[in-house]
Formats: structure tokens, sequence, C-alpha cells
């Protein structure tokens, strides 16, 4: 791709991945400043909270696997509004129209399904934290937990309507006020965090729990604040409708099937890492510390992904909808090379400055210290190399996305964690004696198959996408 072609494509990409990209490294703050002020309480607090913490984020994840799918649609529908706004000939007022009740029943649809996952997983919220302890739980940190499950469980509703008018708002291509509203939650959360712990203004002290209801606050007030900033922009207010009892059924069944792959993938995925992140924990303390202390890096860096991953899902969606799969593969590659990028920039960090890029993680004055330094330091290298499949999979997770085809992405994580990776990550780490470097080299084979079956599924689909619209263009 010539580079004058790449910056020009790269500019529209980066308008909408850079917000959202932020917007995600914000969110990691948010958890990050609940992880601190747990560790603040105490070392008991600091495991039961974050046991509750995990319970709640693998419903919360996979509740927005569910309205993902509204983004890619609402930029189709958007897109063809757009483009019947432009027709001069008749009847392209009512395809207009058409398109712009198409985008505000899928916002109804969204919020539909985000009320119902919202609901149910509060229910599952509470009550896994009576099941920890038939699964070897410790119990007097399960039962400092479930006060904080209780809090945290309405926090899923507020949690996931957010998440779909901001699927909407980046279906429209105006996410501005996403960055914005994250970072004054981060604010937000710490200081109520700090009032609820201690029971400060006359408020009662509630410790731990208080996380848990300064969380679920939050979320509320981030959807009243994304809300009413949507209700203020004049191109999203005449779309956005609460009404979800007015859904149509077609919809909302359409939506549920194309989200409902994803929320099992982003389950999948989670799973992956969990079960790797307990075969790491055989090898000892110092394996665990070091295999977390990286992950972490990882995750951060993972948000850039995530941007990537959904600005080019969108771009994709909109250029299909128009007809016009050649535009769609430069958007592919456009987020390729600069997810590339990215991942060199960081990878050379590792590289120059293996130590420097732990300590934040690693205590110096800690026990096994330097046994631990010295392993993170090697996976750092795998990480260097897996930063670029983890990017590339994740991308390709998108574009499919943008193809509306969100099963094969399902079953091609399906295959390419647990029939590859895993597989991989036991033979490597622990029958060939490479432990937790092994074990990551798995997860570095399993991502690669992962991220090249599905760009392979991508291209694939777009050459049936664009011979199709060629068919219709010229029929024979």
């Amino acid at each position: 791709m010539p580079l004058s072609r790449l910056r020009q494509d790269a500019k529209p990409l980066a308008a909408l991945a850079v917000p959202l990209a932020l917007t995600q490294l914000a969110q990691v703050a948010l958890t990050t400043t609940d992880t601190v002020m747990m560790g603040l309480i105490g070392i008991e607090a600091l495991a039961a909270g974050g046991l509750a913490l995990v319970l709640f984020n693998q419903l919360r994840t996979m509740g927005v696997g569910l309205v993902t799918a509204v983004g890619n649609q609402v930029a189709a529908a958007a897109a063809r509004a757009e483009t019947a706004e432009a027709g001069s000939v008749e009847g392209h007022g009512q395809d207009m129209d058409r398109a712009g009740d198409d985008v505000r029943d899928l916002l109804r649809a969204a919020l539909a399904v985000a009320t119902l996952a919202g609901a149910v997983g509060a229910v599952l919220l509470v009550l896994s934290g009576h099941a920890l302890t038939w699964l070897g739980q410790d119990a007097a940190v399960v039962r400092r937990m479930q006060p904080m499950l209780v809090a945290l469980a309405p926090g899923l509703l507020p949690c996931l309507w957010f998440q779909a008018v901001r699927q909407f708002t980046v279906g429209m291509r105006r996410p501005q006020a996403l960055l914005r509203i994250t970072l004054a939650s981060v604010a937000v959360n710490a200081g109520l965090n700090w009032v609820l712990i201690h029971g400060w203004w006359g408020l009662p002290k509630v410790g731990l729990a208080g996380i848990g209801v300064a969380t679920s606050l939050v979320y509320l007030l981030s959807f009243i604040a994304l809300y009413a900033s949507a209700r203020r922009d004049p191109v999203l207010a005449p779309m956005l409708s609460l009404r979800i009892w007015r859904v149509r059924p077609a919809t909302l069944r359409r939506l549920l099937g194309l989200g409902t792959p994803i929320a099992a993938t982003y389950g999948s995925e989670a799973g992956f890492f969990s079960v790797v992140a307990l075969l790491i924990g055989s090898f000892g303390s110092s394996a665990l510390a070091a295999h977390t202390a990286v992950n972490q890096l990882i995750y951060i860096v993972f948000q850039v992904s995530v941007g990537l991953s959904h600005a080019a899902s969108i771009g994709v969606s909109r250029e299909v909808a128009l007809g016009r799969a050649g535009a769609a593969a430069r958007i592919a590659r456009t987020a390729l090379v600069c997810g590339a990028a990215v991942m060199t920039v960081v990878g050379l960090v590792y590289l120059a400055v293996p130590e420097l890029v732990l300590r934040p993680f690693l205590d110096p004055s800690g026990g096994q210290y330097r046994q631990t330094l010295d392993i993170a330091t090697s996976l750092l290298l795998v990480a260097a190399v897996l930063q670029y499949v983890d990017c590339a999979q994740n991308i390709g997770v998108g574009l499919l996305r943008g193809l509306d085809d969100t099963r094969s992405g399902f079953r091609i994580t399906l295959v390419g964690y647990w029939a590859i990776g895993l597989p991989a990550a036991w033979l490597i780490g622990a029958v060939a004696g490479a432990h937790t470097v092994g074990a990551w080299l798995g997860l570095l084979t399993g991502l690669a198959a992962t991220g090249g079956l599905l760009l392979r599924r991508f291209h694939r689909s777009l050459a049936a996408h664009g011979t199709r619209a060629q068919a219709v263009e010229s029929p024979a």
C-alpha cells in the first residue's frame, strides 16, 4: 500500500479509533482504582474484592458482547440513510426515513437486550457468591465478598445501558463524549470509594461494600451523562429512543443472533487466559506473579487493539453497506498496519528497559523478587511478539463483525484458543519443562493461529460480498 494512500485511509480510522482506545484505557484506570482502594483496606479485602470483580467483569464482558453488534448495524443503517439523503430521485426520502427508523429501532433493541442481560446477570452475580465455597474458596474471604457482590449487582443494568448507547454513538461515528465521560468517571469513582469506605461527610462507613456501591453509582451517572450528551447532539437526538417496549421483534432477534456468538467469544477468550493462568500457577508463586505483571501490561496495550478493532469494524460495515468491498479491504489493511506500528514501538520499550517497565508491578523489597523479575523479563521477550498476533486476532474478530459474521469468529476462536493454544501451552510448558515461558509460547501459538484463521475468513467473506455486489450492479 503506498504511503500516501495509507495516510489518507488512516485519518478517518484514527478519528474513531483514538477516542475509543483512550476510552478503553480510562476504563482500565477505573478498575485499577478499585483494586488500589481494596489494597489500602487490607490483604483479605484485596482478595475478597478482587474475586468479586472477577465475577462481575465476567458477566459484564459477556453482557457487553450481546450489544456490541449494534454499532455495526447502526453504521450500516446510517450509511444507507446518508446515501438516500444525497440522492435526488423519487423515493429516496422514504428510504432515508426508513433507515432512520432502523437506527432508532436498533437502539431500542440494544437497550432491551441490555436490560434483560443486566437483570439476569445481577441475579447470577449474587447467587455465585454463595457457590464459591463449594469450589474450594476460603469461607472467610467469601463472606467478606458477598456484601460487595450485592452492591455491584444493580450496577450491571446501567453499565450495559451505557454500552448500548455507546455502541449507538460509535455506529453514528460520534463518540467524542465517551472519553470525557469515562475520564470524569475515574475521578468520581475514586472520590466515592474513599467517602463510602471511610464514612466521610456523614455517610455510613461501609468498608469494602462501599467500593461496590461506588461502582454501581458511577455506572448510573455515566449512563445518564452519555444519554444527556446524545440528547444535545442534533444528529443523534432524533434517533435516540428509550421506548424499548416498541422494539420490533425481528430487530431483537437479529441483534440477539449476532450478539450471542460475540458474548460467547468474549467468554471463551477470558476462559482461555484463565486456564493458562491456572497452569502457570502450578509452577509456583514467582511464576504466577511474573505472569500477572506481564499480563497486565499486555492488557493495557490490548486496549489500543480494541480501539482499532471497533473502528475498523464500523468502517467495514459502512463500506459493505455501500457496496464498496475494495474500500473495506483497505480499512482492514490500514488497521493492521497501524496496530503493527504501535506494537513495534511498545515492543522496543520492553526490550530496551524491561526492569523499568516491570517496576510498577513488582516490589523490590518483597520476597522472591529477583526470581520473579527474571521470569517476567523472559516473558517480555515473548510478549513483544505476542502483541502482534493478539492485535491481529482482535482486529480480525472486529472485521468479521463488520460483515455481520459473528458465528465464524466464535468457531475460529474455539479452534485457535482451545484446540491449538491450550494444548500447546501444556505441552511446551508442562511436558517439555519450559514452564512459564513455555506456557506463554502456547499462548502465542494459539493467538497466532486464531489471527491467521480470522483474517483468512474475512478476506474470503469480503470477496464473496464483492462478487454479490457486482452481480447486483450488472445482472446477467
